[in-house]
């Protein structure tokens, strides 16, 4: 495994940063004195040590990472941050092991489901940790990473290539990828910081208004109540929410543009930007008139205030509920939950295979329809003006049967373990495009908590497989992979 040294050398550095992101709840813990103090305090200290004794062992491997290293690093990143972020809550609320990296991973990758209960009563720093889980999963730990461990002498493009979501992993938006990254980051930052002033002008506490903030603008759906946004029952919380969960389901990389150019054109021209909105868009006008027909609400102005809310929070795969809109016709959330499988888009904090490869898919679909009628016609393949390569088209069509594939099977697995069919299901679909809460057992007024361990386990894998958008991860578990 010396071939690998380079990694690990690098993955103690992540770790350490990892630690560093601990002082904001360990402080709090110390203003507020929840009680979690001694809790924080050792969870610091171990995880600093084991990532200063990973990077010490292996400092002197200096060399550039190579893309198989690369793949490496993102996937046992994603895989080890998650077990030393489950720490404070095995000490502080007694869960076991499963429960607390199924909760820290939920929070890493962005999913939102949860297997705690009486959420209100947790200690304010418990509460702030997972929150902030999200934030910085949000836009990818690795590209933190890669903005600061190049001033260390570690390159950093093959991680960005492996982390990036979406199909267009070539596309940069400034020469050196440190600036990239740096950038995307301030951008991210600059929308976090409006976001949690304008629910704080809405009403929110302080507390309130930026742990809500790390979920809108991870996309990840925890809340510090129970009852999750129901707890505040304001129509104008709910609008800020649903127009910061707009932005952040758009390419960062656009925003990144708009601002530095500051001009909306970038948006003008993306194509994903346009289907994105215009789906979700008409969505809310088609299910806020059947649920209002159906007579789930007595007026439609009711039903599309629930239905806008809750609809682009399923669809951007954020995952925080007003209602329970499992109580709707069983149309409204099967639809929502389709749309989390593809409404997002590529370089969002959000999950699903994304727009951008669902318009490839549709692109695609027509050509071979216009190839039966027309075997002689040439018919490129353009996204915003450019002809698709073959091999994007080819990456999307496996990107799409494998994950279809996932969907099954783990759906199967969860089947066979007992779970019902709808539960198993939307359990599977939820926890794939990160998008926490599912149907049935494991519906928005519940939590996970109801799963058994193998269960759990299941989700959890679920959840990472997603994340890594399916192909980081299985290169990793081939065996050729491992091959010299």
């Amino acid at each position: 495994m010396t071939r690998f040294a380079p990694v690990y050398r690098a993955l103690g550095m992540i770790i350490m940063l990892f630690g560093l992101t601990m002082l904001a709840p360990l402080i709090l813990s110390y203003a507020v004195d929840d009680g979690a103090q001694a809790v924080y305090d050792e969870s610091f200290a171990l995880t600093m040590l084991c990532g200063a004794f990973l990077w010490y062992r292996y400092r002197r491997c200096k060399r550039e990472l190579s893309i198989r290293d690369g793949f490496l690093m993102v996937v046992l990143v994603w895989t080890v941050l998650p077990a030393f972020a489950a720490i404070p809550l095995m000490l502080q609320l007694g869960i076991s092991h499963t429960d607390a990296y199924f909760e820290t991973m939920s929070g890493l990758t962005t999913t939102g489901s949860t297997v705690l209960s009486n959420i209100d009563q947790l200690p304010m720093s418990i509460n702030l940790w997972r929150h902030q889980l999200v934030w910085v999963g949000g836009m990818g730990l690795i590209v933190l990473a890669i903005a600061i461990l190049p001033l260390l002498g570690i390159g950093g493009r093959q991680m960005f290539k492996a982390e990036t979501p979406g199909p267009m992993k070539d596309a940069k938006m400034t020469p050196r990828i440190a600036e990239t990254a740096k950038g995307l980051y301030l951008v991210y930052l600059g929308v976090t910081v409006a976001c949690a002033i304008s629910l704080r002008i809405a009403g929110m506490s302080w507390f309130d208004a930026t742990c809500h903030t790390f979920s809108i603008m991870g996309l990840g759906g925890f809340s510090t109540h129970d009852a999750s946004f129901g707890f505040f029952d304001s129509p104008t919380m709910e609008f800020v929410a649903i127009v910061f969960m707009l932005i952040a389901g758009m390419n960062f990389g656009t925003l990144f543009l708009a601002v530095t150019g500051r001009s909306l054109r970038p948006y003008l021209l993306d194509p994903e930007a346009r289907w994105f909105l215009g789906v979700t868009l008409l969505s809310i006008f088609v299910v806020a008139v059947y649920i209002w027909k159906d007579g789930a609400y007595p007026d439609l102005d009711t039903a599309m205030r629930h239905v806008a809310f809750n609809l682009v929070s399923i669809a951007t795969t954020t995952g925080l509920s007003s209602v329970d809109y499992a109580q709707w016709p069983i149309f409204a959330p099967l639809w929502m939950l389709f749309l989390s499988s593809f409404a997002t888009s590529a370089g969002s904090t959000g999950g699903g295979i994304k727009m951008m490869r669902a318009l490839l898919l549709y692109k695609q679909v027509y050509r071979e329809l216009v190839r039966a009628m027309h075997p002689s016609a040439v018919y490129n393949i353009r996204i915003g003006g450019q002809v698709a390569p073959q091999p994007i088209l080819f990456a999307v069509l496996s990107f799409a049967f494998m994950y279809m594939v996932s969907i099954v099977s783990l759906t199967l697995i969860l089947a066979f373990t007992g779970l019902d069919i709808v539960s198993a299901f939307t359990a599977i679909v939820a926890s794939v495009n990160n998008t926490g809460p599912g149907l049935g057992l494991v519906g928005p007024s519940t939590t996970y908590e109801v799963l058994g361990d193998f269960q759990t386990w299941v989700c959890t894998f679920a959840m990472l497989l997603g994340r890594l958008e399916i192909f980081t991860l299985l290169v990793v578990l081939t065996p050729a992979f491992w091959r010299k």
